[in-house]
């Protein structure tokens, strides 16, 4: 058996780093620093020339922490990663949107007794939280990597655009979530609107 304190004879001192990375990795406080390692990683590989790869670094960031603040309703990596696809304003808002508001029936389904009106608006500020605060990491690193530029450099305009659209995307969500619960109910009143126009 390998001794918990320094190196054993039959362990080399890379199977005790390997040993204590798993470790690490398995706490809270690990699971967290692998993140942010990974964060930066992305950060370090966006490219002052290709503002694209920013937009990896924001959809990535964001789907982080929508993954975060789902995790309590729905458990871990409630969204899958996506794999490298278009990496447009568009495109990256495109995914966001869907792959967050895709969670709404497994959220509906943690609160049964809730009021559909105020559990489709605490869902939707769930996943809103979530992505804004995976946009201010996202812009931190951009910034602290002097990619950010000034207001009108392709980086910033291809984040803030991205941002502004998937916001738009949150509040189409929500506003045709909202009419179809009240679809119902002005469809009720159309049989006696018939009965009153045949009498």
């Amino acid at each position: 058996m390998v001794a918990t304190t320094g190196v054993s004879a039959t362990q080399t001192p890379s199977t005790a780093l390997e040993d204590a990375q798993r470790a690490a990795a398995t706490s809270r406080e690990g699971q967290r620093a692998q993140q942010n390692a990974q964060i930066l990683q992305a950060s370090m590989d966006v490219s002052i020339s290709a503002g694209n790869n920013s937009l990896t670094l924001l959809y990535r960031a964001a789907v982080d922490k929508l993954n975060e603040v789902l995790a309590p309703e729905l458990g871990p990596d409630a969204i899958a990663q996506a794999q490298q696809q278009d990496q447009s304003s568009e495109a990256v808002a495109g995914r966001i949107v869907s792959l967050s508001t895709a969670m709404f029936e497994r959220y509906a389904a943690k609160y049964p007794d809730k009021d559909p009106e105020t559990l489709l608006q605490d869902f939707v500020a769930t996943i809103r939280s979530g992505f804004e605060q995976g946009y201010g990491e996202a812009t931190d690193i951009l910034q602290g990597l002097g990619v950010w530029g000034e207001a009108d450099s392709p980086v910033r305009s291809a984040i803030e655009r991205t941002y502004s659209l998937v916001q738009q995307g949150f509040d189409d969500f929500l506003q045709q979530k909202l009419a179809a619960l009240k679809a119902p109910q002005d469809g009720s009143a159309t049989p006696a609107s018939t009965e009153t126009a045949t009498a």
